[in-house]
């Protein structure tokens, strides 16, 4: 599984920072502790490289937090990224990461284990909502999405 993983243990990290009100960085020190402890949540141990890209995720979501939550909400409708839930508002950060700072990752790779994860961890709706803006996400930073290379319809009143 590699790289869903680690995107899994990075969300369940920045998920805790934020019910927690602690670092990002701390929080995932907490999942590796628990990781060596026992089986952790995910039944085996991170390996190496699950740990490398999860860290990598995590440091890139914290140190650029402002311009990824400024992106996030560029292309949310009627959505403050404050009231959405913890959930879809950390799978978005990751993905959104990913869509602005990782270009050796394709946009629809970014898209697509972000919707596995809404899948996975989040509500009913998660998935098509975490889909809406990372496709809008993608749009406007040049990287694809749905609308790249159409023009836009206006509505006639």
């Amino acid at each position: 599984m590699g790289r869903r993983r680690a995107r899994a243990f990075a969300l369940q990290a920045l998920y805790q920072a934020d019910m927690l009100g602690v670092d990002s960085a701390q929080a995932l020190g907490t999942l590796w502790a628990t990781q060596l402890e026992s089986e952790g949540l995910t039944g085996e141990p991170a390996d190496p490289d699950e740990v490398a890209f999860a860290e990598k995720l995590i440091e890139g979501v914290s140190t650029r937090l402002e311009m990824v939550d400024r992106q996030i909400e560029q292309a949310s409708v009627n959505w403050r990224l404050s009231r959405m839930p913890l959930v879809d508002r950390n799978i978005l950060r990751i993905a959104a990461y990913e869509l602005l700072m990782s270009k050796d990752v394709p946009a629809s790779v970014s898209i697509n284990e972000a919707v596995e994860l809404a899948k996975t961890y989040g509500d009913k709706d998660s998935r098509a909502f975490v889909n809406g803006i990372l496709d809008r996400v993608a749009q406007q930073t040049g990287r694809g999405g749905r609308g790249k290379g159409r023009k836009s319809k206006k509505r006639s009143s």
